[in-house]
């Protein structure tokens, strides 16, 4: 059982790179959870958090295909770095304002937007860097583990992270994050994938129209990336809202925070586990769908309850939810499409991925600071429930993958 969850670290090069994001990971959920607590403690301002948010997200859905078209012309690794120095040199910015004791609200805002931009043409290059390591019967199952990774982050970064804050001041969480892509640019200087783009003379706008044209010629690739974005859209925001509900809802200070990140975290570890111990099953799109109706269902109870238990026990599941529905579809999407095209295609889905989650982010800021919290994240579980309803019901294309 343990030999086909973790397969693919059978494969040197991917197990190097999964290593470094690990590293990096942690280092930057330590500071979403200090930046997070601090911008609503600075702001006391609810719609901080969604603009925040907003700001962070909103470039890859600017940029992504740009940044796609680029990971399909230039050495994958090289992006890669150039992303990671930027984001590097954001964290230390940060920590250097904290430090100096001028920080305010719009500087941690605009640092949010060129990590961003960063991210843009850093995560097609990512995700097309990650089947060239694999084999393609093994993808499913990098998928997975590269999920694990990051929730197994999620975990130890807001442990970390609360840690620091706590006792040595958010400086601390922001220097500690920007040491970590050290990590991760080493890793990806070591690594040597089997696949490298072509150069191409093609003009970019050209380049990006073949990557739209070819998933508007797979039927199923649309309804897939149309389902990204709503389920982004839709289910992000009880992440983003935490604070609202640890502060406001449980009076619970940074450690509280915390440890509904925490769990969270190990939730979506859960999820990614069983993926990648069944990723060879065939009806990946079923699993996509039940998942997706369970996740409404859950975060419609965790809008509801007072009960931190309940809460903790919804977020636990919800997580778990959320990581099968995100992995089985990214495992359809990378399975659909070929190397030559995996960067602009990518950069779709994460146009389409990623894009959902400042517009929910935006809309649900605005709905909290007039409505509160509990009735805006149970609009959205409902919302995921009829989607997934109608995906059952009516367009099966999914479901039937």
């Amino acid at each position: 059982m343990l030999d086909r969850t973790f397969k693919a670290f059978q494969y040197p090069q991917f197990r190097l790179m999964w290593t470094g994001a690990c590293v990096s990971s942690i280092g930057t959920w330590m500071q979403a959870l200090a930046q997070s607590w601090l911008v609503l403690e600075i702001s006391n301002d609810p719609f901080y958090l969604g603009l925040d948010s907003f700001l962070g997200q909103i470039p890859i859905f600017l940029f992504s295909l740009v940044g796609g078209v680029i990971a399909d012309r230039f050495d994958r690794r090289r992006v890669l770095v150039g992303s990671q120095l930027v984001q590097m040199t954001c964290a230390f910015l940060l920590a250097a304002l904290f430090a100096s004791k001028l920080v305010q609200v719009w500087q941690i805002l605009a640092l949010s937007f060129c990590v961003g931009v960063a991210q843009a043409f850093g995560g097609p290059a990512y995700q097309a860097l990650v089947p060239t390591l694999v084999k393609s019967e093994d993808l499913p199952n990098a998928i997975a583990l590269n999920s694990i990774q990051f929730n197994l982050a999620r975990i130890i970064g807001p442990v970390l992270g609360g840690l620091a804050l706590t006792q040595l001041g958010a400086s601390w969480c922001f220097s500690l994050n920007g040491v970590s892509y050290i990590a991760v640019i080493i890793t990806l200087l070591l690594v040597q994938p089997a696949f490298f783009p072509k150069s191409s003379t093609t003009p970019i706008l050209e380049s990006m129209k073949q990557g739209i044209s070819f998933v508007r010629g797979e039927a199923s690739m649309v309804s897939l990336i149309v389902v990204a974005f709503l389920m982004t859209m839709l289910g992000f925001p009880m992440i983003v809202f935490l604070p609202v509900f640890a502060r406001d809802i449980f009076h619970m200070g940074p450690d509280g925070l915390r440890n509904m990140m925490v769990v969270s975290g190990a939730g979506s570890i859960l999820g990614a586990l069983l993926v990648a111990t069944f990723h060879h099953g065939r009806k990946k799109g079923r699993a996509a769908v039940l998942g997706l109706l369970g996740l409404g269902f859950l975060v419609l109870v965790f809008s509801a309850s007072r009960i931190l238990a309940v809460s903790l026990v919804t977020l636990f599941l919800g997580g778990a939810a959320l990581m099968t529905v995100f992995a089985m579809i990214s495992s359809l999407v990378q399975l659909i499409t070929p190397d030559e095209m995996r960067g602009r295609v990518m950069s779709v889905y994460n146009v389409a991925f990623r894009g959902g989650m400042p517009f929910g982010s935006l809309i649900a800021g605005r709905l909290v600071t007039d409505l509160g919290a509990p009735p805006v994240i149970a609009a959205s579980g409902v919302l995921l429930a009829i989607l997934a309803i109608y995906l059952l019901t009516v367009h099966r294309k999914i479901y039937e993958l």
